[in-house]
């Protein structure tokens, strides 16, 4: 298994600016909030009310002791507290992480209540995060929103109706947001990750990533599968002012997955003219 690249901080980038990243006290939201972290920023993280302990020791762990507000995105009135408290102590918000989502795969099986929880924990939580953010970015002149999306909202996979819906929804929302949101200086884009070790997909390998990182990653240019700290870093960038000219765009980070065709690496496959 491929080990985590190691990334150096851009000492300072964000010194003075404070942002909520949502769903930041395990994987891609962890790694988000701790890279803003090094570089400066004081961040506000939101997670589940199960997750928070969690969260606190890992960053404890990294030196850091962010504020964590617990509670499910699901709630109106959550987001509203989120984004209320953050105003309330540190009297801004710079930037907005949308990364908490549900991961509810289902197809035929799914429930009226699945597609609720689907589109409540997603596209409805993003939409009402930069709903409310938007006034105190105006005041400001200006800020950033990264919406976190996936290689699922533009392809077709088997028995995740809810969960590809829901991400699709997210690609709309971002650019219809940049386009609104774009004369008051606010940029919107998103990132759309590939696979990534995290702790859904180790609990789905049994925890043996050394047997199941050479198998799923076949499904990348790559040959591997990525780790949360390489969802960060475009992130940072998407948020700094190196991206200043990048609104309503989808960076994929994927390790070439949406690039493959149905040849896929090419192991077993006879190209023209070989031997």
């Amino acid at each position: 298994m491929t080990s985590a690249p190691s990334r150096t901080p851009v000492a300072g980038r964000f010194h003075g600016k404070v942002a909520i990243v949502t769903g930041s006290t395990n994987g891609i939201g962890f790694a988000i909030a701790l890279e803003l972290l090094r570089e400066g920023c004081t961040v506000v993280a939101s997670g589940l009310p199960a997750d928070a302990e969690e969260g606190r020791r890992a960053f404890a762990a990294e030196g850091f002791a962010p504020e964590i507000i617990a509670g499910d995105l699901a709630e109106e009135e959550f987001c509203r507290r989120l984004v209320a408290r953050t105003l309330e102590r540190h009297h801004r918000v710079d930037y907005l992480v949308n990364n908490a989502f549900s991961f509810l795969a289902k197809a035929l099986d799914a429930t009226r209540a699945d597609w609720h929880r689907s589109f409540d924990v997603g596209p409805f939580a993003f939409a009402q995060l930069t709903q409310l953010v938007a006034e105190p970015m105006k005041r400001q002149g200006g800020g950033a929103i990264v919406n976190m999306s996936s290689i699922s909202e533009r392809i077709a996979q088997p028995l995740r109706w809810t969960y590809n819906a829901g991400k699709g929804a997210v690609a709309q929302l971002t650019r219809c947001a940049a386009l609104d949101l774009a004369p008051y200086g606010i940029r919107v884009n998103s990132v759309s990750p590939g696979w990534i070790w995290t702790r859904e997909t180790d609990k789905a390998a049994g925890g043996d990533r050394a047997t199941f990182d050479p198998i799923w990653g076949e499904f990348h240019m790559l040959r591997r599968m990525g780790h949360p700290v390489e969802i960060a870093a475009p992130v940072l960038f998407l948020l700094s002012a190196d991206a200043s000219f990048i609104t309503g765009t989808d960076l994929p980070v994927d390790g070439g997955y949406n690039s493959l065709g149905p040849e896929g690496l090419g192991q077993n496959t006879r190209i023209a003219g070989s031997a």
